[in-house]
């Protein structure tokens, strides 16, 4: 893997005489990343999670490298997808959405093509609704119901809830009731994901958060077997498709009883949030550039721009990491709306940036960072082979 220095080197090469700011996906690193994601999968089908993704050139490229489908953030975006060409699109998340529902119970591609998420029986009545309203179809709509996988600790009031708050289905008997609900109101009941957030999510800090992740995939993996007995039970038959897991998590949840696949998508580009990972190395993939416009002192410039903090918990895990090496963010002022200022550290040599130079950094989370920009350049050693737009780019509202 080529030092921050190098990669710097490329990408302002690459990049010359382009306005900033700017945001480049390094090919090399994005294709190196999509096989170790295969790799660490060993053999179990990868899912690309397109929320990490947002730019459709770069789903269809983890696709040439086999990943197996698209989990997409919204229904909109699932029919936009397969009406591109798109195949195998599980919606990650419940939706209300009535008007995306017609479309979809409308479309017979769509319908065979597209599976939704449900956790409640408020989601089977809006599904079901919509069905009826299109009329009789040879391919009933498919539904994937979503299974809570936090780790409960304790007793009563004293319990601890360790992981997300999503779906409220958690014991076999309440998945297996909502699975007999959506068969009795003529939808298919494909399958079922378990996404154990605090496992796939959460970075090796400490010793603590490891306990925490063996504690979470003990518990996950016996209570999943049950589940899916239970649902068995309740359909009739084995349900298609398991989901589980994520890129932080992917050994552990593709290696677990029941599971037919796992979903990733951050791990194409690596963003700051995974460098804290013992489980594999992060490859850097994901970059935005700011020009330098200012220098306020001896030891200081300031760039342009810059201020692309991610969702989540407010903190200093959700700022992006600056790549350009020899210098820091000002601790007072961090990124900023307009400005970045940025100082040289202590001991840097070679540090030397002028008015007029580009500086690189890297967004906390993955997909995030696309939404600030209407197209990203894709670069392979020094050159942009490529320019694609991003989702937002191609001026899709996917609610």
């Amino acid at each position: 893997m080529s030092s921050a220095a190098d990669t710097v080197a490329r990408l302002t090469a690459a990049t010359s005489g382009l306005p900033a700011p700017l945001a480049v996906v390094d090919l090399d690193a994005f294709d190196a990343n999509a096989l170790d994601l295969l790799k660490r999968a060993d053999g179990v089908p990868v899912r690309v999670a397109s929320k990490s993704v947002r730019v459709r050139s770069l789903v269809a490229r983890a696709a040439g490298h086999s990943f197996a489908g698209v989990m997409a953030y919204s229904v909109r975006e699932a029919l936009w997808l397969v009406s591109e060409g798109v195949r195998d699109v599980l919606v990650g998340y419940p939706t209300v959405d009535e008007e995306a529902l017609a479309a979809l119970a409308a479309d017979a591609t769509a319908r065979a093509e597209i599976t939704l998420m449900v956790d409640d029986v408020v989601h089977l009545g809006l599904i079901a609704d919509a069905d009826q309203a299109a009329g009789a179809s040879a391919h009933p709509v498919q539904v994937c119901l979503d299974v809570d996988c936090s780790l409960r600790v304790g007793v009563g009031a004293l319990t601890a809830h360790l992981g997300v708050r999503r779906s409220p289905l958690r014991e076999p008997g309440d998945v297996a009731a909502l699975a007999t609900v959506a068969q009795a109101r003529g939808l298919s009941v494909r399958g079922l994901m378990f996404y154990e957030a605090q496992v796939a999510g959460l970075p090796d800090t400490s010793p603590a958060v490891r306990l925490v992740k063996r504690l979470s995939m003990r518990e996950v993996n016996d209570r999943r077997v049950r589940i899916l007995a239970a649902v068995r039970d309740a359909v009739g038959q084995e349900v298609e498709l398991v989901n589980a897991g994520g890129t932080g998590s992917i050994e552990v949840s593709g290696g677990a009883p029941g599971v037919t696949e796992v979903t990733a998508g951050s791990g194409l580009y690596m963003p700051g949030l995974f460098d804290g990972y013992r489980s594999f190395r992060p490859r850097p993939a994901a970059f935005f550039g700011l020009d330098v416009v200012r220098e306020p002192a001896p030891g200081w410039v300031t760039a342009f721009g810059g201020g692309y903090v991610a969702s989540g918990k407010a903190g200093a895990a959700r700022v992006p990491r600056l790549f350009t090496p020899g210098y820091a963010l000002n601790g007072p002022e961090g990124v900023g709306e307009v400005q970045t200022p940025l100082r040289v550290t202590r001991g840097a040599s070679g540090a030397g940036l002028r008015i007029g130079d580009r500086v690189w950094l890297r967004h906390a989370k993955a997909g995030e960072m696309m939404e600030r920009f209407d197209q990203v350049h894709l670069v392979r050693g020094d050159k942009i082979v490529e320019t694609v737009p991003t989702y937002r780019g191609e001026q899709k509202n996917f609610g």
